[in-house]
């Protein structure tokens, strides 16, 4: 792996501070009962925390995939079964709320117990990787 010159402090609140925005984002689409667009929004929230996580481990720009799993093995983070579980199901939300095929059989499932089933796990998996980083 090629070492690159930048500031890695800087890059990592980069992308927690673009992450807390997320976070906010996802509690406003949840609180408006917009459901599967607060999902999506936390993937992307844990995207950014785990190449934020990506930095300060590799001291290198983070691979550019939005799979969950795949970033948290590049970071070389050790994962339970239930955390990879977790994060391919996550992944699958940035897909099932982005492409058109899947889009209404995404929403129809996005009832508000599920949404809040998966919003406490991201709000888990969220508090699980900011304490990485702050390791």
């Amino acid at each position: 792996m090629i070492k690159r010159n930048f500031d890695k402090d800087k890059l990592i609140r980069y992308w927690t501070e673009g992450s807390k925005d997320d976070f906010d984002t996802m509690v406003a689409m949840y609180e408006s009962k917009r459901y599967n667009w607060s999902l999506f929004i936390g993937h992307l929230m844990l995207e950014k925390l785990l190449k934020a996580y990506f930095v300060k481990v590799k001291s290198d720009y983070p691979p550019l995939i939005h799979n969950l799993l795949r970033l948290a093995e590049k970071s070389e983070v050790e994962l339970t079964d239930y955390q990879k579980k977790n994060l391919l199901t996550i992944t699958a939300f940035n897909i099932n709320a982005r492409y058109d095929d899947y889009k209404n059989s995404f929403k129809l499932r996005c009832t508000p117990g599920y949404t809040n089933e998966w919003i406490e796990k991201l709000k888990e998996m969220r508090i699980w990787i900011q304490k990485l980083i702050e390791q």
